[in-house]
């Protein structure tokens, strides 16, 4: 599989250290490759990248033009931040401090699946988030961005 599904819960340790869940583990293109990265998310999140989709991620942004104010601006916050994490022998990896604000990690999180990335939330925001979220507009955003990929052939 080219990315991760799922969404689980796990629990942040008193220093910060969390279990990467067995079903992500799994899911895993080279289960040998127990590094990633960690940064801010677009939101108050923190995203995981798997080594090899930092390392695609971060040659882009190494292409872009550092003459252009816009480029320069989104690389720092981009990359602010952004630390090389790798699993320890328990199978744990560790949110590092300066990132926690961010997202507002307490102790309860809830980890979630969007493709390529691995979304690290805290559980209540994560648990507000969705209970707010108008549900309605799914159906709009569905057919805004996805109706084209799967209409039938013959379609207009």
């Amino acid at each position: 599989m080219a990315g991760f599904l799922g969404e689980y819960e796990a629990t942040l340790d008193t220093k910060g250290r969390f279990l990467l869940p067995v079903g992500f583990k799994k899911q895993m293109e080279d289960e040998s490759d127990s590094r990633f990265v960690v940064n801010r998310g677009m939101e108050k999140y923190l995203s995981l990248y798997p080594w090899k989709t930092w390392e695609v991620i971060f040659n882009d942004l190494n292409n872009l033009s550092d003459f252009d104010p816009e480029i320069r601006q989104f690389k720092r916050f981009f990359l602010n931040g952004a630390t090389i994490l790798e699993l320890d022998s328990a199978g744990r990896l560790l949110v590092p401090p300066n990132l926690k604000p961010h997202a507002e990690l307490e102790k309860d999180i809830v980890l979630l699946a969007t493709g390529r990335i691995i979304e690290i939330w805290d559980k209540s925001k994560y648990t507000k988030f969705f209970a707010e979220f108008p549900t309605e507009s799914v159906s709009s955003m569905a057919n805004k961005l996805l109706n084209k990929k799967f209409m039938m052939p013959g379609e207009a």
